[in-house]
């Protein structure tokens, strides 16, 4: 019975702990860059159909990001751009970006300027 007491003491610090979990600082200063380049871009997301310029771009990418933070979802850019940023978690429909030298998956196009800024620092 002891060890029993024991483990589900554990088990609840365990449970604790995760739900108190947060997006890593190198993280998020990664993801704000992003989102960083997103508001200041030339090209325009898509998402379901409509096309959007980087600001507003920016603030659904936010309030997603929010959201999958509060379920700490988000432990690396990589984690914000496949979660938050790839496609619609209401229709499925991947997210595009529209830029000057033409359309592209908007995950893939994040991947890039990731790598981008990772190189610069």
């Amino acid at each position: 019975m002891r060890m029993w007491m024991m483990a589900t003491g554990i088990c609840l610090v365990a449970i604790v702990s995760n739900a108190q979990a947060q997006t890593p600082p190198q993280a998020t200063q990664e993801i704000k860059g992003l989102l960083d380049f997103v508001e200041h871009s030339e090209c325009r997301f898509v998402r379901n159909g409509g096309e959007f310029p980087g600001p507003q771009a920016r603030a659904h990418l936010e309030k997603k990001l929010n959201y999958l933070e509060d379920k700490n979802k988000v432990n690396s850019a990589e984690d914000f751009i496949d979660l938050a940023a790839t496609q619609s978690s209401m229709s499925g429909r991947d997210y595009e970006v529209r830029c000057p030298e033409g359309a592209q998956p908007a995950g893939a196009w994040l991947k890039r300027e990731l790598q981008r800024q990772r190189q610069l620092h």
